[in-house]
């Protein structure tokens, strides 16, 4: 029995209540169980006689004492105590406790997931760098956290689109373009370009493919280097990600939206609503009906779209191909966005705090001997996402950026996260994957067969046991946290203690006989304890986009 079938019991006892005339209150549609700080009280916990206290009008315990009544009678609960103002801390019989590994086994990689998908569609936007640089160390951690998030929300139920926007339309391209040529004349870099190693790299490579390039008329020259620079660019910052695991349903070009004519049809759209208006030569969205704070230009006075025009024919966009709900991850400098852009789904009709998010993340920074490291060798002025996995890899990078909430600042100790230690988090949880796959090969080096169906979970009834089937009935309420609250963190966090949880259940209950000692139905038992584990670790880690290493 798991937390969510327990909590479903205790609806059902809740509901025979009402049905019945004891109590006369609304049947809740799911309750909180949690389990409880003193294993000695119990399996599982559950406060819902308080929850119902008032709507009932009487005092928790007899709410209690009418739910736990009807409780005990339940399949697999062997008791219910009532403890304090009114809690209900229940204890299932062996059995349904030890079925969790069973359901673990049975379920494979899927286990955690939402048995039924939502009807949301979901677009989630991340990275979405400028095309005129290598991936940062910032984006680096959108990046993991924005393609853990799409994971979990997938895990969840909804039907997610991961897209990347190629902000490839404006000055910053310009200003690429004319870095680019420089480089290829063997000029000084204008002052508001690009510097950079990489800056020369594609200069060379724009130069070997076009040998006449610095013969061509300037404003052709620079057209030349701004789109070749900008493809080349772009397809490292592709190779990039995917190399660090990270995929894209959609890479959206804004000049593609340009050319397409949807800042146009954006304005139109906006005009039909009644929010635009006419003002010194220009054309203006009243973004103030909605709580930002000052209107904003749409058309400037030259007839030229503005950035805000931009963001809000993409917004357009997204919510013209169908998703529900339209999710922004940007970096902590963009907390301005966030007023700008709901005003511009209610300007569209749309309802802010349901088809719109955005999250902010905070930066990131890296030490190495206890001092930062400052520069990067290739991009010249800032980090970049190549830096930290040179320094560490891919799993121990991903799993770092994400293993801490995306909303407050995060520093990596290069020293510790490229140590092969239990210090280092990832090592710690891959480690335990690695242990158990090296103990489910020593039990077929000894002819013994997991038994998922023929074993006897009911004798999975030491207390360490108990802590493990506990903690593996939790990770369906992870991932839907997780998803809920945005965090991929608790994903990474609840690893490391089931990791704990096996260290020590393994340190005390031993799996394989040893020696002549035959293996008997205990062993069977423990064997699909152990599998259960390791299966759960390894998808939560795929959640992450972390590996789930056999050997270590």
């Amino acid at each position: 029995m798991s937390p969510a079938d327990l909590a479903d019991a205790i609806v059902a006892a809740v509901g025979r209540a009402v049905a019945d005339g004891d109590l006369d209150v609304p049947v809740p549609t799911t309750v909180t169980v949690e389990r409880p700080k003193n294993p000695e009280h119990g399996d599982y916990a559950s406060p819902v006689a308080l929850q119902l206290a008032k709507a009932a009008r009487r005092p928790p315990r007899a709410v209690a004492e009418l739910l736990a009544a009807r409780l005990t009678a339940a399949e697999g609960i062997a008791r219910v105590d009532i403890a304090g103002p009114g809690f209900l801390n229940i204890t299932l019989v062996g059995a349904a406790l030890g079925e969790v590994a069973r359901r673990v086994v049975r379920a494979g990689a899927s286990y955690g997931h939402a048995e039924k998908p939502r009807d949301v569609r979901i677009n989630l936007e991340f990275v979405s760098a400028n095309p005129t640089g290598p991936v940062t160390l910032a984006s680096a951690r959108w990046a993991a956290v924005g393609d853990a998030l799409v994971r979990i929300l997938t895990a969840a139920g909804y039907s997610v689109g991961g897209e990347y926007y190629v902000n490839d339309a404006g000055v910053q391209i310009s200003r690429f373009g004319a870095s680019v040529l420089a480089a290829a004349a063997g000029r000084e870099i204008p002052a508001e370009g690009y510097h950079g190693a990489y800056v020369a790299e594609i200069a060379t490579t724009v130069l070997a493919e076009r040998p006449d390039l610095l013969e061509l008329p300037g404003d052709e020259a620079l057209a030349v280097a701004a789109q070749r620079g900008l493809t080349l660019m772009l397809g490292e910052i592709r190779s990039t990600l995917e190399s660090f695991g990270v995929h894209f349903d959609t890479w959206a070009s804004e000049k593609a939206l340009h050319d397409a004519g949807g800042l146009e049809r954006a304005v139109e759209d906006l005009r039909a609503q009644g929010h635009v208006f006419d003002a010194d030569g220009a054309v203006w969205l009243r973004t103030t009906d909605f709580g930002d704070d000052k209107d904003r230009v749409l058309i400037k006075s030259d007839g030229q779209g503005t950035y805000f025009c931009a963001d809000a024919a993409y917004y357009r966009d997204k919510r013209g191909r169908g998703f529900d709900r339209v999710i922004y991850l940007l970096g902590a400098d963009h907390h301005g966005y966030i007023g700008r852009l709901r005003a511009i789904s209610a300007c569209f009709g749309d309802d802010p705090d349901v088809n719109l998010e955005v999250i902010i993340g905070q930066m990131v920074t890296l030490t190495r001997g206890g001092e930062p490291v400052k520069m990067s060798k290739r991009a010249g002025t800032f980090l970049t996402l190549h830096d930290l996995v040179d320094a560490v890899g891919v799993d121990a990078a991903r799993y770092s950026l994400v293993r801490q909430s995306h909303d407050s600042s995060l520093e990596l100790n290069l020293d510790l996260i490229a140590r092969q230690t239990s210090e280092n988090p990832v090592f710690y949880v891959q480690y335990a994957h690695a242990r158990i796959s090296s103990l489910l090969r020593g039990a077929e080096a000894l002819g013994l067969t997991l038994s998922p169906e023929g074993a006897d979970v009911a004798l999975l009834t030491h207390p360490r046991e108990g802590d493990l089937l506990r903690a593996l009935g939790e990770f369906p309420r992870v991932i839907e946290s997780a998803a809920s609250l945005r965090g991929p963190h608790r994903v990474a966090r609840y690893l490391e203690e089931l990791a704990g949880v096996y260290h020590r259940f393994y340190d005390v209950c031993r799996v394989l006989p040893q020696g002549d000692e035959p293996a008997g139905p205990l062993t069977d038992a423990r064997l699909l304890l152990a599998a259960a584990t390791q299966l759960v670790l390894s998808n939560g880690l795929a959640l992450l986009g972390v590996s789930a290493p056999d050997r270590m």
